[in-house]
């Protein structure tokens, strides 16, 4: 018997309009190519959903909130909750907005579907060590069964992250 590699196809989960899904591409391009993992849609322990966990070589992990555009960022107040669940806490925005907008206490990440460029670096803020410790936990478990279900797509899964 032979076992070849096929390529396995990685969809879009379908919450993100085309703009966003551009923004979040070029940005998981430049955490890789910074030898971060990152997944996407993360739910956080308040039920809220993450756009983007990153998890740097040093074990931090940033949170990437994207923004679309002026209009998805005005509409999103819920970001400040994100803070306490990362160490660094970025937006992420298409090459066209109109970065002075955002508050002077996040990073800011430019980005388009080809990759992405911090603009400037989030301030440093480590999470207390449980919750360091209930994130890593959160982000391994979630990347381990995305990866299973890529494999093994007719495998039964309790799980919805």
């Amino acid at each position: 018997m032979s076992l070849q590699a096929t390529p396995l196809p990685v969809r879009p989960d379908g919450r993100q309009s085309p703009a966003a899904l551009a923004v979040a591409t070029g940005v998981r391009r430049l955490l890789a190519a910074q030898g971060c993992a990152s997944v996407t849609e993360l739910t956080l322990a308040t039920g809220r959903r993450a756009d983007i966990v990153a998890l740097t070589p040093a074990g931090c992990l940033w949170i990437v909130e994207v923004k679309s555009c002026l209009a998805d960022y005005r509409a999103d107040g819920k970001w400040g909750e994100y803070r306490a669940f990362c160490d660094r806490f970025f937006f992420a925005v298409p090459p066209d907005f109109h970065t002075g907008l955002l508050p002077a206490e996040t990073g800011i990440v430019v980005a388009d579907a080809f990759g992405a460029e911090i603009l400037r670096e989030a301030p440093e803020q480590r999470m207390a060590g449980a919750r360091r410790k209930a994130m890593l936990l959160r982000f391994a478990h979630v990347a381990a069964n995305r990866h299973h279900a890529l494999v093994d797509p007719a495998a039964a899964f309790g799980w919805m992250d």
